[in-house]
């Protein structure tokens, strides 16, 4: 039986969980939180709607006992400081370092065979930190932020063409953030068809810029970050890792060499299966891209900079 530890019962943990719950994904769900009596009311409450689609897994809501969680095959780490409106994913690095490192240690403390996914924010830096400071094999750490980034450029795309989102393929690399994110137009496709045979270059301009904040205007809408999107993004990976899908998913991954980049953790498509990140897709990029993902990666340099100077590392 498959065990998936979701650590952070906010609306982001705890939408991650339902879903491995309600799409039948693991067979125990373990959500841990360190406010008492915060992920057992979550658990409790995924239980009673469980009685209304024939069950589901195994569900266990933990306060701060990691002993609990001893066993998982894969672990989401979600906790830390949400955003508020008006604040940057790289502000959180500070107070988000402390929390992740210490979550790592104690998930590896129970189960140290687990594959990591980091949502937790700034995602790119986390991602980094939480890989480092394991000292696991980088297949085993992986930022979810580009099936998120990649979700919504697909949204934007199927409004804009007024077509089925299910027939919409298109995926986002470079840095998890409102500027380093790049929505590759020049992949994406609409029933196979590139989308620049059915949009102008004005309105798939406008769909890569609304893609790009599409985070910060739910932020706006919503005065805290979203969490359906990005619950359901860390679940498809949760997925794809405990079903060996072998599914090519933009992610936070470390790089080595890849699209000439060493020693960074940053989005890009990898195929996803049993032993976490598989392989690393090298697309051909056009010029103007190529260009965009190099500053995407100066910038998340500049992140993981800043861990050092505060000493995370």
């Amino acid at each position: 039986m498959v065990k998936v530890t979701v650590v952070g019962a906010g609306n982001v943990g705890a939408t991650c969980a339902n879903v491995l719950a309600c799409r039948g994904i693991a067979g125990e769900v373990v959500l841990i939180d360190i406010k008492e009596g915060f992920a057992e009311g979550k658990v409790l409450d995924m239980y009673q709607a469980s009685a209304l689609y024939d069950g589901g897994p195994r569900l266990t809501g933990v306060t701060n006992d990691y002993s609990k969680t001893a066993g998982s095959q894969v672990v989401v780490i979600t906790s830390g400081l949400p955003r508020k409106p008006g604040m940057t994913r790289e502000e959180l690095i500070g107070v988000n370092a402390g929390i992740v490192k210490s979550v790592m240690e104690n998930v590896l403390k129970h189960s140290p065979e687990a594959i990591v996914i980091v949502v937790s924010n700034p995602m790119d830096p986390m991602t980094y930190l939480a890989l480092m400071s394991s000292g696991l094999d980088k297949h085993r750490v992986i930022g979810m932020g580009g099936a998120l980034d990649s979700s919504r450029f697909k949204c934007y795309l199927s409004k804009a063409l007024g077509g089925n989102i299910g027939d919409v393929d298109g995926m986002v690399i470079g840095g998890h953030g409102d500027t380093t994110m790049i929505p590759l137009v020049s992949k994406a496709s609409y029933k196979g068809v590139p989308v620049s045979e059915f949009l102008s270059e004005e309105v798939l301009e406008k769909v890569a810029a609304d893609t790009m904040v599409g985070g910060a205007t739910l932020t706006g809408l919503l005065g805290t970050s979203a969490w359906y999107a990005p619950g359901a993004a860390a679940a498809s990976v949760v997925e794809a890792i405990v079903k060996d899908q072998k599914k090519v998913i933009p992610s936070c991954v470390y790089l080595d060499g890849e699209y000439g980049q060493k020693d960074v953790c940053i989005g890009v498509p990898a195929v996803i299966g049993a032993r976490g990140v598989e392989a690393i897709v090298e697309v051909a990029l056009t010029d103007a891209e190529k260009a965009k993902f190099e500053a995407s990666v100066a910038a998340v340099r500049k992140n993981i900079a800043v861990l050092h100077e505060l000493k995370a590392l």
